[in-house]
């Protein structure tokens, strides 16, 4: 895969020690979501320290007054792709909290592989604000591009998308269909099988997420 400078690859211990337990097949669907809600909380921490909306406030301290930076109130907007997206809102809402959340509801035609898209529901206002889209895995690439698509549709100018785990060619496809777009994923996979599934990967997030498998 090449470089792209719209992507970024962690490369954490703590995360990589995560992501090995999350890939295990007898992690159980609690400690399955309890890590991605903790590596989200990660993934989250660095991809926004350059890139939150911020204020001015003054704060007095026992001793004086000083001026200090602050998240500027209802700035951030999360939008999981359905439904294993939701799996990683708990993990942006720990720092966060009071973040509004969209939805986006996609799923994939198993014979031609491509998304289709069945639900959308957006926060009013959600086009002047940083929008965080998340989705475990970034396959095809297919979802992630048409969620972006809908998003600029709707007015959206500065979204991040975050994958735990990406394939090449997914990774690419959304780089180059959208290099306005920062991406943000925590390990880059092999490659995809012919049924477009993520190898090594960790089988399917979402039957792992709510115990559908």
């Amino acid at each position: 895969m090449k470089d792209y400078k719209n992507v970024i690859i962690f490369d954490h211990p703590l995360i990589r020690h995560k992501i090995a337990i999350l890939r295990n097949e007898r992690t159980s669907m609690k400690e399955f979501r309890e890590l991605v809600e903790e590596i989200t909380t990660l993934m989250t921490y660095e991809s926004l320290k350059d890139g939150v909306p911020t204020t001015e406030i003054e704060v007095k301290t026992p001793l004086e007054v000083c001026t200090q930076r602050v998240v500027a109130d209802n700035s951030i907007v999360i939008v999981p792709i359905l439904r294993a997206g939701l799996g990683m809102v708990n993990g942006v809402h720990v720092l966060f909290p009071s973040a509004k959340v969209g939805h986006i509801g996609m799923y994939r035609n198993e014979e031609t592989l491509t998304p289709e898209t069945y639900y959308c529901k957006l926060p009013k206002g959600i086009e002047d604000k940083l929008v965080l889209l998340v989705d475990p895995m970034l396959a095809t690439g297919g979802s992630a591009c048409d969620a972006i698509r809908l998003l600029k549709d709707k007015g959206c100018k500065h979204i991040k998308f975050m994958a735990i785990i990406g394939a090449p060619e997914g990774i690419s496809k959304v780089a180059e269909t959208h290099p306005d777009v920062d991406i943000y994923v925590s390990t880059v996979d092999r490659c995809l099988n012919e049924h477009g599934y993520i190898l090594p990967g960790l089988g399917d997030a979402g039957d792992r997420l709510f115990g559908t498998k």
